[in-house]
């Protein structure tokens, strides 16, 4: 019924909408299911299900959403509630924010990376600061040389 106030129950677990390989889609895409990417996205993406992105897929996008599969190329961000996965095909280069990451062999990122743990409700989180790695491990050195070495 059009016009209807009753709003249908979108199921994030399924694939909403398809971008074919013979596709070229510019803008910004906002969708409550999951997206699969066959051919060419230029524009920023905000999902509340998955994201796919083929083999044969160009993506020039800032990704947003609750797992990202990459098995072509994505050049841009990506942040997900869970998890990201490369694939052996996949090119990814951005920064990522994720819960998890898997990279396959042959899979490439090139960009710096950010993890964040599942939190229970009520549980606190980190700061979220990424640190770097030499100078933690050079801070730390001093801290102990300062005390002694204890």
């Amino acid at each position: 019924m059009i016009g209807s106030s009753r709003l249908k129950r979108i199921d994030t677990k399924s694939t909403d909408t398809l971008i074919g390989a013979s596709t070229i889609c510019e803008g910004k895409i906002m969708s409550e299911a999951s997206l699969r990417i066959e051919g060419q996205m230029n524009g920023d993406i905000e999902c509340a299900g998955d994201i796919t992105i083929g083999e044969n897929a160009v993506v020039q996008s800032n990704i947003h959403a609750r797992d990202v599969i990459v098995a072509g190329k994505v050049k841009g961000n990506v942040s997900t509630k869970g998890k990201l996965i490369v694939t052996s095909s996949g090119v990814l280069i951005g920064n990522i924010d994720v819960r998890s990451v898997i990279i396959e062999e042959g899979g490439i990122f090139q960009g710096s990376s950010a993890m964040h743990a599942a939190t229970m409700p009520g549980e606190k989180t980190g700061s979220g600061k990424v640190i770097d790695a030499k100078a933690h491990k050079q801070q730390k050195s001093e801290q102990q040389a300062a005390s002694g070495g204890n």
